[in-house]
């Protein structure tokens, strides 16, 4: 067989993995790959602004599409600016191949220009990452890093790619098979701890289904659906998990946790068996962990063995994926004696709803109904703070509707770079980012991505002039001291604060979209926000900016208190 540059066997495997799109931003050591790159019209490459937004457009565009998102930049400050995406994946479990360039192997730990230890970097945050040492190998260490990103819990792989070894000559094979030993997912269902928990689930009156966003990794919506109309037992959702069913179904109470409605925290305290799945048990949902779900058993389905029992100690383990589990329980559930049970999570609901106090100026909750109102078809997107978490309380979820954002790590400047993402996936799917006025900065450069690939995305912006998340902390637990949160504080007001006007708010995001190429409304009113939304989405080829003016005293609630339990909520203050 005619032998093939490294280089060349890269590409060859992206095609072989069908992969149609390819986010990359070029250097010294890539150089060569970006040439073969030129040289094939099967893959399409993107070029962002940034790596640390690229790696976030290929997660919402893996999120998005069920495909593997694929990754290449350079050596030395191009690798190191995938850290904090390669983490955000991770946490959610998303599958990423990148590839990071790397000096030739004779500079490799002699500090040359641009090197830097990847691979060690990264290793607590990829679940597979490796330096390519032989040619030889290349073909084998690609496939497998398709195959383990997706298989399992997907995650993010890095394979790190030095220039001599890719520049060399060698088979042009690549592998059609897999076989690593010690890596063999589990992808089965233990029929028997499964009829024992269905069993559990028949005899409990107080049932409850915990829902994590490993239901949406495994697209087990529809099959998790019918498990709930069948068994007519009430839903939560982690944050992560809102969309399992849909938001509108009459059995699904809401999200839990932190942020959690008041008739989610109750149903997991008064539940008297918690049938979690897909969901790692973090701190944002348990609170005090010795006071978690007191008076229930717990049954734990998760295809990562090692989050099973890790936070919190269950009753019945059961090592699958979603969406095999879920299906298999299907041939043996009968429907729960469950109406006295609803008739309790009925008047915590009505005790304590959930909705921001009615304003004569705009909120957040306005926006995000008339998103609810005017889309029947949408990606959400969000970036990380309290317009997240507003998100996540109203946004209404459907079949056709996804809901996209940073999870486990709570990645700042997700939301842009991540709108791109999925549009590029999604390309006949309206694409919404919502994000606040600081994290919409941290990744801003990227309009020039959107407008350059004609993506017509909608950024929404809430702009309270403040970090806001961190200033609702301050306001509530530290005394009204407000650190570091303004974001039109300078020079000007140092240590003056309240004694001299306020600096005018910058960036001007109007300007900021006309210096792009985008386009922007200014949102100030009620009465204006349907308009916007309908002149943006006449838009094909233009991404739009829609600023919405936020008071920053909207503060998010429920809110459990620091160190607290689920009961120690903060309704109001």
């Amino acid at each position: 067989m005619k032998k093939i540059s490294g280089n060349k066997l890269l590409v060859k495997a992206l095609r072989e993995e069908q992969v149609d799109t390819i986010f990359g931003y070029p250097g010294a050591c890539t150089i060569d790959i970006s040439d073969e790159l030129y040289k094939q019209d099967y893959t399409k490459v993107i070029l962002p602004r940034q790596e640390v937004a690229l790696v976030h457009e290929a997660d919402a565009y893996a999120r998005s599409t069920g495909k593997t998102g694929v990754c290449l930049v350079t050596s030395g400050p191009g690798a190191t600016n995938l850290v904090t995406g390669l983490a955000t994946a991770y946490y959610d479990s998303v599958p990423l191949v990148c590839f990071t360039g790397q000096v030739s192997r004779h500079l490799i730990g002699n500090d040359a220009f641009q090197e830097v230890d990847i691979i060690g970097i990264t290793r607590s945050i990829t679940k597979y990452g490796v330096t390519v040492r032989n040619r030889e190998d290349l073909g084998r260490i690609l496939k497998e890093a398709f195959y383990i990103a997706r298989t399992g819990r997907p995650g993010p792989v890095l394979i790190d790619l030095p220039k001599d070894v890719m520049g060399e000559l060698g088979s042009a094979e690549y592998p059609d098979e897999v076989n690593i030993r010690g890596y063999k997912p589990n992808t089965h269902v233990h029929v028997g701890q499964l009829k024992r928990a269905v069993k559990m689930l028949s005899k409990a009156k107080k049932p409850l289904f915990l829902a994590g966003g490993g239901i949406n990794i495994a697209h087990a919506n529809e099959e998790f659906t019918k498990l709930v109309d069948m068994t007519n037992v009430p839903v939560v959702t982690t944050v992560m998990g809102r969309g399992a069913v849909p938001t509108t179904h009459p059995l699904y109470i809401g999200n839990l946790g932190m942020h959690g409605a008041y008739a989610c925290n109750m149903a997991v305290n008064e539940c008297d068996l918690l049938f979690s799945i897909g969901t790692r048990f973090n701190d944002r949902i348990t609170g005090k962990l010795h006071s978690f779900a007191p008076n229930a058993q717990i049954v734990h389905i998760d295809i990562d063995t090692a989050a099973i029992s890790k936070n919190v100690q269950v009753d019945v383990p059961i090592v699958a994926d979603a969406k095999e589990a879920v299906t298999k329980m299907l041939e043996y559930v009968t429907p729960c004696e469950t109406g006295k049970w609803l008739d309790t999570i009925e008047d915590w609901k009505a005790e304590h709803p959930l909705k921001m106090k009615k304003k004569p100026i705009m909120t957040p909750q306005d926006v995000i109904e008339t998103i609810n109102r005017i889309f029947d078809e949408a990606i959400i997107v969000t970036d990380v703070g309290q317009h997240q978490m507003f998100t996540a309380q109203f946004i209404e979820i459907t079949e056709k509707k996804k809901l996209l954002m940073s999870g486990g790590l709570g990645t700042m400047g997700y939301g842009m770079p991540g709108a791109i993402g999925a549009k590029i996936g999604n390309p006949d799917t309206p694409v919404i980012s919502i994000s606040g006025d600081g994290g919409f900065q941290m990744n801003s450069q990227e309009l020039a991505t959107a407008v350059l690939e004609e993506l017509p995305i909608i950024s929404c912006i809430f702009n309270n002039n403040n970090l806001g998340m961190v200033r609702q902390w301050q306001k509530l637990f530290y005394g009204k001291r407000y650190s570091m949160t303004c974001l039109r504080s300078g020079a000007a007001c140092r240590g003056k604060c309240g004694e001299v006007e306020c600096p005018v708010y910058t960036p001007d995001f109007m300007k900021l979209a006309d210096a792009y190429g985008a386009k922007g409304i200014h949102i100030t009113k009620k009465e204006e926000i349907e308009p916007a939304f309908r002149e943006a989405m006449k838009s094909t080829k233009t991404p739009y900016i829609l600023e919405f003016d936020i008071d920053p005293e909207d503060l998010v609630y429920p809110m459990v208190k620091p160190g607290g339990t689920l009961e120690d909520l903060i309704m109001d203050c």
